[in-house]
């Protein structure tokens, strides 16, 4: 869920707050963005156009050496946007693959990874976005940013604004995929192209 991954960005951000709390705001803001910014790909090449497995690594090295030699906020944040970004793009093949319905495990297309012009299988250890595994991780993932960023009333009231989003697409997450097939198949021919692959049957593509 994008959820699960705005937690890993908290979590990121409490590790690194622990080490320089005066950056803690800064550095909040920039992982949890930093986590959730792959997934602006989603209609548009998902887990291909803005996910980068292998080459958000070699930005993240590079932004952690500039970060050791000049460690003012705007260069930490900067670098744990990346590492967030590098997270995520990892995470997704740890997921299901990249379909309507990924709990039927028709796809073996996770995450694309564009150093080696491929792409990476789902392991599917959560077996798909908003699956009661993802809630379970959001669950544990969000206990760091509680510990350290939980005494700030509106960190504490957003996190558990996450979670409660988690809960809601976990109930529904079946119910969308079927809404989303339907009015996928509503939609005139015209438009169908421009509609993601993985909204329509092989019948409407």
């Amino acid at each position: 869920m994008a959820t699960t991954h705005a937690l890993v960005g908290a979590a990121i951000a409490a590790a690194a707050a622990v080490v320089l709390p005066e950056t803690a705001p800064a550095v909040l803001a920039a992982a949890v963005a930093g986590s959730v910014f792959p997934d602006l790909d989603i209609y548009a090449g998902h887990r291909r156009t803005l996910h980068y497995p292998a080459y958000y690594w070699a930005a993240v090295t590079v932004a952690l050496v500039v970060a050791a030699t000049s460690p003012i906020p705007v260069v930490i944040a900067a670098a744990l946007f990346l590492l967030g970004a590098a997270v995520h793009s990892v995470m997704d093949a740890f997921g299901g693959g990249l379909e309507l319905r990924p709990w039927e495990g028709n796809s073996e297309r996770a995450v694309y990874d564009h150093l080696n012009g491929r792409w990476l299988p789902p392991r599917r250890w959560v077996p798909y976005d908003g699956a009661p595994e993802d809630l379970l991780l959001a669950g544990v993932l969000s206990v760091p940013a509680f510990v350290v960023f939980g005494g700030d009333p509106s960190v504490r009231t957003g996190l558990l604004g996450i979670l409660a989003i988690s809960v809601v697409w976990v109930a529904l997450r079946r119910r969308v995929a079927a809404v989303s097939e339907r009015l996928a198949a509503s939609l005139p021919a015209s438009v169908r192209p421009f509609v993601p692959e993985r909204f329509l049957t092989a019948d409407e593509r």
